[in-house]
């Protein structure tokens, strides 16, 4: 959510920010703004409300904004309408302050009331309008200095932010601070960025710092100084990111979705590699070990939206493999609870970015009960990493799209390691069994290839079901999570109503809701509970459903009944998530294309939910 880049050094800046808030366009945003130091003192802004090729259009791709140190923005609306008002970046009130802020301030109100009493007008309905008052403020009264004033912002704000800023009458420096949300320092040669993301910064270094909470940076052409909240002093590392610049452009494809859905036996190939030595599963890497393994009575997976869905399969085949109790939450509600964890509990977060909001207070919130806190992530040195004891990185890559599919394909990869190894020290799974499961873990690769390469069927669905109103997603067991995900690709990027249910809960109410034309979509890989998903399907049919099957290529006698199906390639029950979902994905995606929707920016949407 939101998209901060930054840029100071020899070039001209507008031209550079502007490409940085195309990579991040992923975030989600609804208007873009740009603000450059022209070296006599002066901020050059330009902003628009909607896409951000209005604002490279109106600027001439950067050109007719001059100057060699800037800030932009993409904005995902929070407080404040989606318009060019509420743009960003925002001036304090006399203009000698610009500010791009991502996150929400949640004591703004109170802030603003005082700041009003102080003689402040405000243009706009933002919180970050706030902010740069709030410092010009301490900044006038105190004249300690850009970094006093950001320090006793910070001691003042409640909430999660990152901001970056420039002041009047300071040359070719940037002032950047956070709390909770994501940031990252790009180091070049006689240059830095400053950036929400990586994908931002990748074209120009691959060396970054990670600014952690509470820290403050003072940023020019020649260093970057870091502060922590008390203005002491703090010294850390660059990082070298291990990232392929291509696999941030679409190379060809007509959309980020549909070239990382192509991408995801790839993905898999590189997490299972990462961990799985012929036949040995090594966790060194995650910091884990055998003691802390053994430990743990019981298991609670945390998540949010795809990565929870990864958790609901996870949960099923840790039970089977581990026989100990698993719960798996969404994290948005988990620190609401009272969650019965301590010392002997394993929480496991899942998160793409390693910076949704949400998972990380439910790792903070486990930390502080004693429980033993590990992450599967995408992104090195996100948060969520920093505060994990232990962390487990997909091989994913950068995933532009907003509606995840290799990263969720990587996390269930992920997930599987985790379950077979810690069957295997706690003595739960024999050798040969184990043997087994780890050889069709590796041909997972290529059957999703196979999947991938027979998708001329799934197009012409699509193609005939696009303007279906109500779609439902049925199955039992693992099939139900991975019914979940489908779920929530189709109605993100189609906007048709779409709901998943366990199928035995149909003729709990929703049965209902059928009516002629609706499409029910049953998924068929489990062979206990396969005649039992199938009558359910029949049940909607009698009622005027249309139905459509995914299920194994050993069950299609099985499945004549059902009209139209897929058929996957055979593999072990509990890996059947990483095939089943391929289909899910593209009906998603082709369905979406047929619509004329925006695939990898669906409205409304972000892709890191940073804030709560």
């Amino acid at each position: 959510m939101c998209g901060i880049v930054g840029y100071i050094g020899k070039k001209q800046a507008a031209p550079i920010l502007l490409e940085g808030l195309s990579k991040l366009e992923y975030r989600g945003y609804d208007s873009a703004g740009i603000a450059v130091a022209d070296g006599s003192g002066n901020f050059n802004v330009e902003k628009c409300s909607g896409r951000l090729k209005i604002l490279i259009e109106k600027t001439d791709g950067g050109k007719r904004v001059k100057g060699v140190c800037g800030i932009g923005h993409t904005r995902w609306a929070t407080h404040g309408m989606p318009n060019y008002q509420n743009a960003h970046p925002h001036n304090s009130a006399d203009g000698s302050i610009t500010i791009v802020h991502n996150g929400i301030i949640e004591n703004y109100a109170e802030i603003k009331r005082k700041l009003e009493k102080s003689g402040y007008l405000f243009y706009s309905q933002t919180d970050t309008e706030v902010i740069v008052n709030l410092i010009d403020y301490y900044y006038k009264k105190y004249k300690s200095g850009p970094v006093d004033a950001i320090s006793r912002f910070m001691n003042r704000a409640r909430g999660s932010y990152a901001i970056a800023a420039m002041f009047e009458g300071i040359e070719n420096k940037i002032y950047a601070a956070k709390k909770e949300s994501p940031l990252i320092l790009g180091i070049g040669k006689n240059e830095f960025f400053l950036a929400s993301d990586v994908p931002a910064v990748l074209k120009y270094t691959k060396n970054v710092l990670y600014v952690d909470n509470g820290e403050i940076a003072e940023i020019t052409s020649n260093e970057i100084k870091l502060f922590d909240i008390d203005k002491n002093i703090v010294s850390k590392d660059p990082v070298e990111i291990d990232m392929d610049i291509s696999a941030a452009e679409k190379g060809g494809w007509e959309h980020f979705m549909i070239k990382e859905i192509h991408e995801q036996p790839k993905a898999v190939q590189d997490t299972l590699r990462s961990y799985l030595d012929s036949d040995t599963i090594d966790l060194s890497d995650t910091g884990i070990e055998e003691n802390v393994i053994k430990k743990f009575r019981d298991i609670t997976i945390v998540g949010c939206g795809s990565a929870f869905h990864v958790g609901v399969t996870l949960q099923y085949i840790f039970e089977e493999l581990l026989k100990i109790p698993v719960r798996v939450e969404m994290a948005s509600e988990f620190r609401y609870r009272n969650p019965l964890i301590g010392s002997d509990s394993l929480v496991l977060a899942i998160s793409q970015s390693g910076e949704t909001a949400d998972t990380i207070a439910a790792v903070k919130e486990a930390n502080k009960r004693g429980a033993i806190t590990l992450s599967i992530l995408n992104v090195w040195g996100s948060t969520i990493a920093r505060e994990s004891d232990f962390v487990m990185y997909t091989k994913a890559g950068p995933e532009i799209a907003v509606a995840t599919t290799k990263a969720y394909s990587a996390q269930l990869i992920c997930g599987y390691l985790l379950a077979l190894k810690f069957a295997q020290i706690r003595k739960k799974i024999d050798c040969a069994k184990l043997n087994r499961y780890l050889s069709e873990l590796k041909l997972l690769p290529e059957k999703i290839g196979l999947i991938l390469n027979n998708k001329a069927q799934i197009q012409r669905y699509a193609a005939e079901r696009s303007n279906v109103s109500d779609v439902f997603i049925i199955g039992r067991g693992i099939d139900y999570s991975i019914g979940l995900e489908g779920a929530l690709k189709l109605k993100e990027i189609s906007y048709i109503h779409t709901e998943a249910f366990a199928a035995g809960e149909l003729k709990h109410g929703t049965i209902s809701l059928i009516e002629h034309g609706t499409l029910v979509v049953g998924i068929l890989t489990g062979e206990n509970l396969l005649e039992k998903t199938k009558s359910n399907m029949q049940e909607t049919l009698s009622r005027g459903a249309t139905l459509f099957g995914i299920t194994l290529e050993k069950y299609a006698s099985k499945t004549e009944e059902i009209s139209e199906r897929i058929f996957i390639p055979d593999t072990c029950e509990i890996f059947a998530a990483s095939l089943a979902i391929v289909p899910l994905q593209l009906l998603s995606y082709y369905i979406s294309v047929q619509r004329g929707n925006d695939v990898d920016k669906p409205r409304n949407l972000a892709k890191s939910v940073t804030v709560e």
